[in-house]
């Protein structure tokens, strides 16, 4: 019993301890431990969480990526991927993930890096990344690209990267082909600066690499500029009362024009030259320091231009009056030709005046010439040229047509020298009564008043046509050149005839010419016009309603100098009279200026029969550029032009073919100073 009690007693007790340390435990419980529980058990569901969510992530980025991979080949062309598999070889493998890090689209990863590595790997990568998106928004000058495209996708800008190179290497490949290009012209044009046959020019030629002397005459060329810049500075020193310096400028002027002179090459210049320079440049910087006004100078050489500019169209308007004056007036060597042969003519006996064979004048069964002419030399060439070329000389016969005062020269020329065994005959044009004002509208109207004032008053200012000085030729003034559209009336027996003119040189047999069946036609006439030159309307007035209702402006002309004329179909047809018609309508010059070749035009107007052009070169009196196979080829060859053989200002290169039928040996030739 007293151990139950005691027992009773110590549970007693221990229900009284048990009863005092239960508040404290559940004090202590939920003030350490449930807190401990708590966080435990919410870091195991946190970890977890994360492993889940990072389960899930992984399998979202491995879908992302395998995605991107598999599409890759369709995003980007291959040559892109080349370029972006080299730049970021040292990344290892390219994924999704690559360059996160490195603020670009997550396109790529680098993968099997160490996980001890994996911070310095990745610093590496976000490095690099960054490197490569400069490079590759850099253009090609080295500048960065605008803020619109720093945000662009590496696709972008890759392409834009491709696009910018192709275009720079398209630019690099048109530069060379320029540079290629520009040197072959400029090649070309040293050939043909070389080739230039002037070595004035050669010295002045930009793209001549080699000169003989760069500095050639640039003393005379300074001293002109200097006599320029005196003559300024004269002009403004007399304006701004500098009288002692304009003075003192006008010395210095004259001194350089007078040691200048007429000098045009350095080796021209007298010894004092340098001298006198010199001195003009002391001069000239004196005056430039006192009197320089931009203004003022430029006004004073605007001025001496135009007033040399005046000048210049002053003395070309002269010269091409004097060059059409001496084309047609006979040098003083050939005049004093003609008045001997006319003195020896005129004291011949009458017996001795005749030619022989003189029945064969009308033969037509024979080869008949038509040549008018008032110069000896001229007609002489033609015919000797003529016979020395022909294969039987016996069948030709030459009737030469002159004025009165030419007549007994031109008779005893060929008295003195016969062609070999052709017939010639000589006529003076004045003894042809029927040709007269009533009969002929030109003559009619030479004596107008109209027309002697537009021959004899020509500088008068109220004259019409001064400007064009080239139709008031003397020429104009003979019949000998209109005599041509009265052939039937001069040989009324002949069939056929070739007209000639006297500065003409035959080179071949022309008997061929009379077998040219002309096809009904009256004339037979090498053609003259190209694709736009030399046709009607460069010779009519198409302005006037007669000529543009009766022709047509594109019709082409052609030569007069070498014509074969049936006379047959002349007469039938009337020329003459259709001639007459519209030289009577041109009197006041209103159709046609003044000339044989547009009345020509006009009366063969579709009666002209077009010969081969071998037969008939032209231009040696005025084009230096005929070709010379051409010349060597031709059956005639034609001076006309202003530069007729016998002249001093004849073309030297074409001389030649016009000298040798010449026999400057002559007596008469040798005692008038004709020469070669």
């Amino acid at each position: 019993m007293a151990l139950k009690r005691g027992l009773s007693s110590v549970g007693v007790h221990r229900n009284r301890s048990c009863g005092s340390r239960l508040p404290i435990a559940i004090l202590v419980f939920f003030s350490v431990l449930a807190p401990l529980v708590f966080f435990v058990g919410r870091g195991l569901y946190i970890s977890d969480q994360s492993s889940v969510q990072s389960d899930f992530s992984k399998q979202n980025v491995d879908w992302r990526e395998r995605l991107a991979l598999q599409s890759i080949k369709n995003l980007l062309t291959k040559e892109v991927i080349d370029v972006v598999t080299t730049s970021t070889a040292d990344l290892g493998p390219l994924s999704l993930d690559s360059f996160r890090k490195g603020n670009l689209s997550a396109s790529w990863k680098a993968i099997g890096v160490e996980t001890s590595v994996e911070d310095d790997a990745t610093s590496q990568s976000n490095q690099k990344g960054t490197d490569l998106k400069q490079e590759m928004s850099q253009v090609k000058e080295g500048k960065l690209l605008n803020d619109d495209h720093s945000h662009d996708r590496p696709a972008k800008t890759l392409q834009r990267q491709l696009r910018d190179n192709r275009h720079q290497k398209r630019a690099a490949e048109l530069v060379q082909q320029y540079d290629e290009a520009t040197v072959k012209l400029e090649n070309a044009a040293i050939e043909r600066s070389k080739a230039v046959d002037s070595a004035v020019l050669g010295k002045y030629n930009i793209w001549r690499r080699e000169n003989e002397n760069d500095n050639s005459d640039s003393t005379v060329r300074l001293m002109r500029d200097q006599i320029i810049m005196a003559k300024v500075y004269v002009s403004i020193a007399k304006l701004k009362n500098k009288l002692d310096l304009q003075q003192e400028l006008k010395i210095r002027l004259k001194e350089s024009q007078r040691a200048l002179g007429e000098s045009t090459a350095d080796a021209d210049l007298p010894h004092s030259a340098p001298e006198k320079m010199k001195a003009m440049g002391k001069v000239l910087s004196k005056a430039r320091e006192q009197l320089y006004d931009c203004k003022l100078v430029t006004g004073k050489l605007r001025a001496m231009l135009q007033t040399s500019e005046e000048q210049v169209r002053s003395l070309k308007k002269q010269s091409t009056f004097l060059s059409q004056l001496a084309a047609k007036t006979i040098p003083n060597a050939i005049h004093c030709l003609s008045m001997r042969l006319t003195i020896e003519y005129y004291l011949l006996p009458l017996e001795k005046r005749e030619f022989p064979r003189s029945e064969n004048l009308e033969n037509p069964n024979l080869y008949h010439y038509a040549l008018f002419s008032d110069n000896v030399l001229a007609a002489s060439v033609v015919v000797n040229s003529t016979i020395m070329n022909a294969k039987d000389p016996s069948k030709h016969v030459f009737h030469l047509v002159t004025d009165k005062l030419n007549f007994g020269a031109m008779n005893m020329w060929f008295l003195l020298n016969p062609p070999g065994k052709a017939t010639i005959h000589v006529e003076n044009i004045d003894e042809f009564k029927w040709l007269n004002s009533s009969q002929c509208p030109v003559l009619r109207q030479l004596e107008t008043a109209a027309m002697k004032e537009y021959y004899f008053k020509a500088d008068h200012p109220t004259t019409s046509g001064s400007s064009n000085l080239k139709y008031r030729n003397p020429k104009y003034l003979s019949m000998l050149n209109h005599l041509r559209f009265y052939l039937p009336q001069v040989y009324p027996k002949l069939d056929k005839i070739l007209f000639l003119d006297d500065d003409i040189v035959v080179q071949k047999d022309l008997t061929g010419l009379w077998s040219i069946d002309l096809h009904g036609k009256v004339n037979g006439a090498v053609e003259t016009c190209g694709e736009s030159f030399h046709r009607f309307d460069k010779y009519l007035n198409f302005s006037n309603p007669h000529i543009s209702r009766n022709f047509d402006p594109n019709a082409c002309g052609w030569a007069y100098g070498m014509n074969m004329f049936d006379l047959k179909e002349w007469k039938k047809k009337d020329i003459t009279g259709i001639y007459h018609k519209w030289q009577n309508m041109n009197e006041d010059r209103v159709l046609w200026k003044l000339g044989t070749l547009p009345p020509g035009l006009i009366t063969f107007y579709g009666l002209t029969h077009p010969l081969e052009k071998s037969w008939h070169v032209l231009g040696l009196g005025y084009n230096p550029s005929v070709d010379k196979r051409e010349i060597e080829h031709a059956a005639v060859i034609h001076y006309n032009g202003n530069m007729k053989p016998w002249l001093e200002l004849a073309m030297t290169k074409y001389r030649s073919y016009w000298t040798k039928y010449i026999k400057y040996d002559h007596p008469y030739l040798r005692s008038c100073n004709l020469s070669e």
